[in-house]
């Protein structure tokens, strides 16, 4: 059965390439160096510059205000904010469900102006259930999803970067 099993799956390998499926690689980008200005603590900056840097060998992530024009585009983060929304409540007009957003707007440009990636804002949403007996723990579970969303923001921006094809 164990050998019946491992034949086929050897032969529908072929297929998955044939249909088009193949793993996300690694990004590559056209320009050679990025200068990202972002507000001071931001995490979807801090996160973002730690995945540009391991995403490839032959990009330089500037961060130092001296150097913006030095770079061959500019990566602006203008805002990024969370947000807390009630979505649901009980007949005691008790909170029952919240909704967590993340909104985050950037831009991406060359020393010389042009925009490559006008502003842009991304949004993630989820929603959580709430309970006000584990007041503690719902804190710590939308702590992990903010985390969460940050993450999955991150690596948007990643395949956005990636998708600018010219800069000029």
């Amino acid at each position: 059965m164990q050998k019946r099993t491992l034949l086929t799956a050897l032969a529908l390998a072929p297929l998955l390439g044939a249909c088009g499926f193949r793993l996300r690689g690694v990004p590559t980008f056209v320009f050679r160096s990025l200068y990202l200005h972002a507000p001071r603590g931001s995490q979807v900056a801090r996160e973002l510059q730690r995945n540009l840097a391991s995403a490839s060998d032959k990009l330089t992530v500037l961060r130092d205000p001296a150097s913006p024009d030095d770079a061959d585009v500019i990566f602006q983060l203008i805002g990024e904010q969370q947000e807390r929304v009630v979505v649901g409540m009980n007949a005691l007009g008790q909170v029952r469900e919240l909704q967590l957003r993340l909104r985050v707007r950037f831009k991406l440009r060359t020393p010389n102006g042009d925009e490559p990636i006008p502003e842009t804002e991304i949004l993630q949403r989820r929603d959580v259930t709430y309970n006000e007996s584990n007041a503690l723990s719902k804190e710590a579970e939308e702590a992990m999803l903010y985390k969460d969303m940050r993450r999955d923001v991150v690596q948007q921006l990643l395949r956005r970067l990636a998708a600018v094809k010219s800069l000029g």
